[in-house]
């Protein structure tokens, strides 16, 4: 398999398994694999070569290297594969809505994420933003209104925090502090704003952060570092309604797994 550096922008090819993969990079992060160069029918190259032995354990470490590899035209219909839950309406976000790893509630973070839109007959207009930790973090601060930044009665932390990263990249506070920074601002954002208010902060968030949030495609995966031992090489990702929510609407459904801890099963 090339290293990672190996790859040109915008388009290349990428050997694994002696098949050439058509390869761009159409963000400023990820990787955006297309699938045999040389089939017609792509079919189901994830896992018949991409996570097959002997190529899984070198292509989730290009994962890793990546951060995200997006996989197009990938025909499945693998059972480790679950739907993504978590309800929202226009007076309450879902969860799913804020910037988060997965497996946030378990001892260990799982290593990745992947997320899936399978074929299906409704397609999908909601993004899921996807950015490097850092960024998502100093988004949320720099996002922030005026008026809260100047309030003197702002937790304490959090004013601390928009002092820490107003600095240069390299003298922000420790990556393992994130969290409970990110956690303080994302509830002064739920307590002061109504649904719609809270979903334009975090849009204007996405775009900051420069996230990645072009439009799903049917069959398309995306593979994403959800944790490292090095936190700041790490990814969070959201669902992104880039338009207020409208009644009724209906949108194409996401499954999901950890592919390093769940596939195979």
């Amino acid at each position: 398999m090339n290293a990672p550096n190996d790859i040109p922008s915008p388009k290349s090819t990428l050997t694994i398994c002696g098949l050439d993969f058509e390869c761009s990079r159409p963000h400023r992060f990820g990787l955006v694999i297309q699938g045999p160069a040389d089939a017609t029918n792509n079919g189901d190259y994830l896992h018949n070569h991409l996570l097959a032995e002997p190529n899984r354990d070198t292509f989730l470490q290009l994962v890793e290297d990546e951060r995200l590899i997006v996989c197009k035209n990938v025909a499945t219909n693998d059972p480790t594969y679950r739907r993504v839950r978590g309800k929202s309406s226009g007076q309450k976000l879902s969860q799913a809505e804020y910037y988060h790893h997965d497996g946030c509630s378990c001892p260990t973070k799982p290593r990745l994420v992947e997320i899936r839109l399978p074929e299906q007959a409704i397609g999908r207009d909601i993004a899921t933003a996807i950015a490097p930790f850092a960024d998502v973090v100093a988004a949320m601060l720099t996002a922030l209104p005026v008026h809260f930044k100047d309030n003197p009665n702002l937790d304490a932390s959090i004013q601390q925090a928009l002092i820490d990263f107003a600095k240069p990249k390299s003298d922000w506070p420790s990556a393992e502090s994130w969290d409970k920074i990110q956690g303080r601002v994302t509830r002064l954002i739920r307590k002061e704003f109504d649904a719609e208010a809270c979903r334009a902060f975090f849009r204007e968030v996405d775009s900051l952060a420069d996230a990645y949030v072009l439009p799903w495609e049917m069959g398309e995966s995306r593979l994403m570092l959800n944790n490292h031992t090095d936190l700041s090489t790490t990814m969070q990702h959201r669902r992104s309604r880039q338009r207020p929510k409208a009644e009724n609407e209906q949108n194409g459904s996401l499954v999901k797994r950890w592919t390093n801890e769940e596939y195979p099963a």
